[in-house]
């Protein structure tokens, strides 16, 4: 049956208006059964040609619709990751100076049957937890909490697995007289000395500092249609033209995509999504991050802390130099 509650982007109309055919001949063929002998052959036709548009659709997206993709409502959250990969998770709250924040999420478990300890960025997936999570932007107590787990991890010689998702740190007031910059500082120089493996998944939007703070890792990998950026397209295009309707035009200029990034080793892997996006099989997405989590932590085994922090020093210290040379 199709799924009639599912959000459809812009872009993708002409399979929005395919599945609503489908879904009005699904309806005919359940109510006349028998006496509706074309309605299964025709199903399937426009299933296939749906099938069809949608691969070729998405074997295209330019940076600005992998932003749209990266921010679709319904594509799988940190605790849909958590829940599915995670077991006996004990969550872990406050960062012991002011209190606790809902944007960041973390605490141990395991992973596979490894302990590890696992957080990131939650937005939320309605309006109540939305809120509740403040669209996953942080505030300085949830990085000083990531701080907090990344210091309990150190301290039991646990590997830290972070999935990022966020449009940014939070700007308001509040935050900034509570050291929104300090805090996130002081989060990304952690994660730069931690002395046990690391690895990020980015697997929505990876927004400017707010990101950075957790992806600071040994493997920093990014699903296929997410983005990872210095700042939004919006915010860059209200910068350089004075105009957020150009969001389009900064994404484009900005290099935000997977497929980009990895060409200039800002990141180490692409995780493939299913046909149509993460939100179309999230299953398989959370399947799939799992799997590409596990194969990074295995090859990070063995490594000494001094090791793994020279690893992580020259990563980020490597970015931008081959760029340089030519």
């Amino acid at each position: 049956m199709s799924d009639s509650t599912r959000t459809y982007l812009d872009f993708e109309r002409p399979i929005a208006e395919l599945d609503a055919k489908i879904e009005e001949l699904e309806s005919v063929l359940s109510r006349n059964g028998e006496d509706a002998p074309d309605a299964a052959d025709e199903i399937a036709k426009l299933r296939q040609k749906s099938s069809d548009q949608l691969k070729s659709m998405y074997s295209k997206l330019d940076a600005w619709r992998k932003t749209m993709v990266a921010r679709h409502p319904e594509r799988p959250h940190l605790r849909d990751y958590i829940s599915s990969l995670v077991t006996d998770f004990e969550e872990l709250a406050g960062d012991r100076r002011f209190g606790e924040d809902h944007a960041i999420v973390g605490g141990l478990g395991r992973l596979n049957g490894r302990p590890v300890v696992i957080m990131g960025h939650e937005k939320g997936h309605d309006t109540q937890t939305r809120l509740k999570h403040n669209f996953g932007m942080a505030r300085p107590e949830g990085y000083r909490k990531a701080i907090r787990l990344m210091d309990l991890a150190e301290r039991f010689d646990l590997p830290v697995v972070t999935l990022v998702d966020t449009a940014g740190a939070y700007p308001g007031i509040g935050a900034e007289e509570r050291g929104q910059a300090e805090a996130i500082a002081r989060s990304t120089e952690r994660c730069l000395t931690l002395g046990t493996p690391m690895v990020s998944v980015v697997t929505g939007e990876g927004g400017s500092g707010g990101a950075v703070a957790l992806a600071s890792s040994n493997t920093v990998m990014m699903l296929e249609h997410s983005i990872y950026s210095v700042i939004s397209p919006e915010g860059c295009a209200s910068i350089l033209w004075r105009d957020g309707a150009r969001a389009r035009d900064a994404a484009l200029a900005m290099k935000v995509s997977a497929q980009d990034l990895i060409e200039l080793k800002i990141i180490d892997t692409i995780i493939e999504e299913p046909l149509g996006g993460a939100h179309r099989d999230r299953a398989d997405t959370i399947r799939r991050v799992g799997d590409a989590v596990e194969t990074a932590l295995a090859s990070l085994d063995g490594l000494s802390p001094a090791e793994l922090r020279q690893r992580r020093r020259d990563r980020f210290l490597t970015i931008g130099r081959s760029l340089l040379e030519t």
